[in-house]
């Protein structure tokens, strides 16, 4: 108990006379950055996940080729949990003498459990959003069905044994497929109606779904119970099973985020260390004046950790406090981007914050502070005593190892974690050794300036390692703020850029070869830009190098039914511009050869266990083709053009039975031309994909707003960089003024000089920190976010005035205190 109330007095006058300060402030900032992004990236991510959920109609969805025991429903009911059904299958409907081949969607009450219905009064009005389904009597259809049938809202259908009534154009629903495979379109009614049409008997090809929704932890809960006890044939999708589009556009707003929380917290931590070091170095005097005393080494390591234990709990509180405030006010901020239904944040993020402070004091301050038991007594004499400093592989491997833990803690993403702290690492090397190079080339410029000039570079040169480790940190610090200020910007406007104004919003599907032509004059009659029409071929997968995909060892159950399924081949010698060869070769666009060559996507590779050169057979029509793999590729699938896991070399399908599709860029005021296509192509099915896009951009938007919120706080942490960097000498500095200034310097040479060393520092750093922002941005856009990027010349200008600029003005606050404080004062206290 007396050595807690000793630590406690002794660390409140530290606290009022300004030396702990900096390390609670870095603390602190650290603590309220990772608990408020973590509530935000909770929220965000946990809407944009609701987004996911809209693909499937719901957070979780059965699907059978049978019927489904309804006590599944009984059950999710008792787990808190909203349910509903729908059944799906292909047939045709009357409409006078006049028929169509449709999909037809029987549902329940409920129906989507995740996101909205849209309808429209006639073929030619805007959809707008519904909470029903249809009533017993009526069914709601597609344009494109009513435009083969040539009817309109108000027709009535001859829906097997049933006639209904058309009361409302379905202008899109939830789940509605953007695949290649929806050749008809869909009619929606009610589930009550189905038994009445006589549609579904014995031998009928049916698709049963249940759907569930509700809170995350008892729907992850339910979602492993149903996997566990379903029969293999029933497939479960979760609402991380969404299209591939939506599945891009999550995983980069994920990574964006992340990215933001990581060089936050990495800038806090160099501001801990930065800290923790100027704190250790001060706790040294009142050491030895505790032992000097009669303390114990023990006393004074026990006294040195509980204040330790203090400042993180202190930091904690208010870090937290910050955090949540901030993180709510960030809430009202982004408005209707945060979904209403949203469940409360959890506490998580707390703990991870309490967490960050523990682990960056352990892993920066510890060391240092355990040296503090072998102060020598005779220190209070003589402050040119000092301990023997704790080893580099002590001091730095545990920081490393400290925070490397904790980076991966918070964000979970490897390849994020090796990048950043990688590239911080490598940049904190370059900017070691630019500061040394530094400190040598202006040894020699000296003799050609002015006197407050070569005193301020006299310092750079005499301090040596020590300037080069404020390079090293304001470097960091600039580095990272510029980063997130430019490359940010960059990377989230090449993103935005994939969704531009021309962005295809429609699939034109199932073209049939001798209906091209017509197609063709079609669209551009209506001057649309037909992309090309991309041929499609029905096949299966039979063997993966000689070996039955029946019998063949998969990883889960998810890769054996994509091996076992139909699936949809193309081919072409031209590698599309949404697709990147990321192992392997192209085939080259005079490609001939009489070996048929696939390219594979690589995440299909994985999934499969594919290696280059592993020859696939392809059973088509009742013939078996053999193709050898010969590259693996990256597709951009939210470039919304035509893409295929698997692609053949030019002519390798040229006899097999197939379809054309491509995708198109639909103006309100060419709908027209998309009913004309299909009054006179009936069996050509066009999906709307615009309502897909909407969900994409909202994403982005989330992304972008939610990244520029983590700036302010990237702002504040590479504030306290800059200002703990200046803290580290000041001491130094005070007692050189007072000796400069005694010996007959005047104010104004002192000031000019230490202004002039942190000039000289800054143009250094910047120029480094400009050259770290350019690589990592190159790096992180190409590894993390699949895009483009173009090094920004307004970067390195923003480098080199930034950091003469903000170092610069660090270097003036810092001389006007030391220069202003009277030469006796510090004269006496040294």
């Amino acid at each position: 108990m007396k050595t807690l109330t000793f630590a406690w007095r002794s660390l409140l006058r530290e606290i009022r006379g300004g030396e702990v300060l900096v390390l609670l402030a870095a603390l602190s900032i650290a603590v309220a950055s990772v608990t408020a992004i973590g509530f935000l990236t909770d929220r965000v991510a946990q809407a944009v996940r609701l987004q996911a959920s809209e693909v499937l109609a719901g957070d979780i969805r059965v699907r059978s080729a049978e019927p489904l025991d309804p006590v599944w429903l009984e059950q999710a009911a008792e787990a808190g949990l909203d349910s509903a059904e729908s059944v799906s299958f292909v047939t045709v409907v009357y409409a006078g003498d006049e028929s169509t081949l449709v999909r037809l969607q029987a549902v329940t009450d409920g129906y989507p459990l995740r996101g909205q219905l849209q309808t429209a009064d006639s073929l030619f009005d805007t959809g707008v959003k519904v909470s029903t389904v249809p009533p017993p009597g009526e069914v709601w259809a597609e344009r494109a069905a009513l435009a083969r049938l040539g009817a309109d809202v108000g027709t009535v259908l001859d829906v097997g044994e049933k006639q209904l009534t058309v009361s409302r154009l379905l202008a899109y629903r939830p789940d509605q497929s953007t695949g290649f495979t929806s050749f008809a379109p869909t009619i929606l009614i009610n589930l009550g109606e189905l038994d009445a049409t006589g549609l579904v008997r014995e031998g009928s090809r049916v698709s049963y779904a249940q759907l569930f929704a509700g809170e995350r932890a008892p729907v992850d809960t339910f979602a492993e119970r149903l996997n566990g006890e379903l029969a293999a044939s029933i497939r479960v999708q979760t609402r991380g099973e969404a299209s591939g589009s939506l599945t891009d556009a999550i995983d980069r707003a994920s990574r964006f985020l992340a990215l933001a929380s990581l060089v936050s917290l990495v800038l806090a931590a160099v501001a801990v260390a930065m800290a923790a070091r100027r704190y250790a170095e001060r706790r040294l005097d009142t050491a030895a004046l505790m032992k000097s005393l009669g303390a114990s080494q023990r006393f004074v390591l026990n006294v040195s950790i509980i204040q330790l234990l203090i400042i993180a709990a202190i930091a904690s509180a208010i870090g937290s406090a910050l955090g949540f405030v901030s993180e709510r006010v960030l809430v009202n901020l982004l408005g209707d981007l945060l979904r209403a239904d949203l469940p409360s944040p959890s506490l998580f993020p707390i703990v991870l914050g309490v967490g960050t402070a523990t682990v960056l004091l352990i892993g920066f301050a510890l060391p240092s502070l355990l040296t503090l038991k072998s102060t020598p007594p005779l220190r209070v004499l003589r402050h040119d005593l000092a301990p023997p400093p704790p080893t580099a592989l002590a001091t730095y491997g545990s920081a490393l190892l400290a925070l490397g833990a904790l980076v991966y803690w918070s964000v979970r993403d490897l390849t994020l974690v090796s990048i950043i702290l990688g590239g911080s690492a490598l940049a904190g090397v370059v900017l070691y050794v630019g500061g040394r190079l530094l400190t040598g080339a202006l040894a020699s410029l000296r003799s050609s300036v002015g006197v407050s000039w070569r005193y301020g570079l006299a310092n750079v040169a005499r301090r040596g390692s020590l300037s080069a480790v404020q390079v090293v940190a304001f470097g960091l610090g600039l580095m990272v703020l510029l980063f997130l200020t430019f490359v940010r910007t960059d990377l989230l406007s090449s993103w935005r850029a994939t969704l531009g104004e021309d962005v295809p919003n429609r699939f034109v599907i199932n073209i049939q070869p001798d209906e091209t032509d017509s197609v063709r004059t079609i669209l551009t009659d209506a001057n649309i830009d037909a992309r090309g029409l991309t041929p499609l071929v029905r096949a299966r997968m039979v063997r993966i190098n000689g070996d039955d995909v029946r019998e063949r060892e998969f990883r889960d159950a998810d890769a054996r039914r994509f091996a076992g399924r139909e699936a949809n081949l193309t081919y072409t010698n031209t590698l599309s511009a949404t697709n990147e060869i990321t192992a392997g070769e192209w085939w080259g666009e005079n490609y001939a050869g009489e070996r048929v060559l696939v390219s594979v996507d690589e995440e299909v590779a994985v999934q499969l266990s594919l290696s280059m050169g592993d020859v696939l057979t392809f059973m088509i029509a009742g013939v078996e083709i053999d193709a050898t793999i010969s590259s693996f590729r990256r597709i951009q699938w939210d470039s919304f053009e035509p893409n295929f896991f698997m692609v053949l070399s030019g002519g390798a399908l040229d006899q097999f039975p197939r379809t054309f599709i491509t995708a198109l860029r639909v103006d309100d005021s060419q709908r027209n031309a998309m009913l004309t296509l299909a009054r006179e192509h009936p069996s050509v099915s066009v999906i709307d994909t615009g309502a897909i896009i909407e969900q994409v951009r909202g994403i982005i938007d989330r992304a972008s707003l939610a990244v520029q919120a983590v700036f302010l706080f990237t702002l504040g942490a590479g504030l306290v960089v800059l200002f703990a960097a200046v803290q580290t000498t000041l001491n130094e500095r005070r007692y050189e003024s007072a000796l400069l200034r005694t010996f007959g310097a005047r104010s104004g040479t002192v000031f000019a000089g230490v202004a002039a060393e942190f000039l000289a520092i800054g143009l250094a750093a910047g120029l480094l920190a400009a050259l770290g922002a350019s690589a990592l941005g190159w790096v992180a856009a190409r590894e993390l976010f699949q895009l483009s990027y173009g090094f920004d010349p307004m970067l390195w200008l923003a480098g080199f005035l930034g950091g003469a600029a903000v170092v610069g003005l660090s270097g003036i606050i810092a001389a006007r205190s030391a220069v202003t404080t009277p030469p006796v004062r510090v004269l006496r206290a040294g």
